[in-house]
């Protein structure tokens, strides 16, 4: 779930979201979380629409904000039925591998009724999804290596979406704290999905692994905080590429997943 995506915009149209927020009861927040992957996803949409309801009180969530919220559901009820309809279509997904995805699925679960639940009656209803990309990967549901794709794609793009997004939580520690939690378990969702495909659980250089291009666009950079790594290190170029995650903006997270909006 791309928490830190959502909060950063709700700053955008909100900029007292973070003093809002601030005065959740960090206790509150972090009675009902957990350790284990499974229990953060069933946790988060009860602490975070409190933590929302609370911050914006009787006077309800400004236009903007639900503006926002909405465009995040949207993008989370693709994740949600994408796992959904994997886990449900006989014989797509190897035995060995379905535990997997019935996990990924509980968590994106999770994220559409934590929207939900802030949204309340505000809330779009799911739009129709084309899982092909407009005919890219038309045997999505057919072929488990398509499908695994895929679920490469959305993930890995996860991942950098909450990158592109954590400087914009430092105001607000105990959210950082929670959005970190819950962006460690997609890193791994990442990391498994590639390796159960037969790839590396890191992105040499913009190595896009037979997906479309922009989704590993930029991972290509050696130079961080303009040191040359290459230089400083004597590591190969490969090897400091592996070595750090690059982040994605909004609109580039947003041409991807417009993809698979019929």
């Amino acid at each position: 779930m791309n928490l830190q995506n959502i909060l950063n915009e709700l700053e955008s149209v909100d900029g007292e979201v973070f003093d809002r927020l601030a005065h959740v009861s960090r206790r509150n927040m972090f009675s009902m979380w957990a350790n284990k992957a499974a229990k953060v996803a069933a946790a988060a949409p009860v602490v975070m629409a409190s933590a929302l309801s609370n911050a914006y009180g009787q006077s309800g969530l400004p236009a903007g904000v639900v503006d926002v919220l909405n465009f995040a559901l949207t993008l989370e009820y693709l994740e949600a039925e994408f796992y959904v309809r994997g886990t449900e279509t006989s014989g797509l997904i190897p035995s060995q591998y379905m535990e997997i995805f019935r996990q990924i699925r509980k968590h994106e679960e999770a994220h559409v009724r934590l929207l939900r639940s802030v949204l309340g009656s505000q809330a779009v209803a799911k739009p129709t999804f084309d899982f092909t990309g407009k005919g890219f990967f038309p045997t999505v549901f057919s072929n488990f290596q398509t499908y695994a794709a895929l679920s490469q794609a959305f993930e890995d793009t996860g991942v950098r979406a909450y990158k592109g997004q954590a400087g914009n939580l430092i105001p607000a520690p105990a959210i950082l704290e929670v959005a970190l939690n819950i962006h460690s378990v997609e890193a791994r969702h990442a990391a498994r999905v590639r390796a159960l495909r037969g790839f590396k659980g890191w992105i040499t250089n913009s190595d896009s692994s037979g997906l479309p291009a922009a989704i590993y666009a930029g991972e290509s950079y050696t130079n961080q905080l303009g040191v040359e790594l290459t230089s400083v290190s004597g590591k190969s170029v490969e090897a400091v590429t592996e070595s750090f995650d690059e982040p994605l903006s909004k609109a580039d997270v947003l041409a991807i997943a417009s993809q698979f909006i019929a």
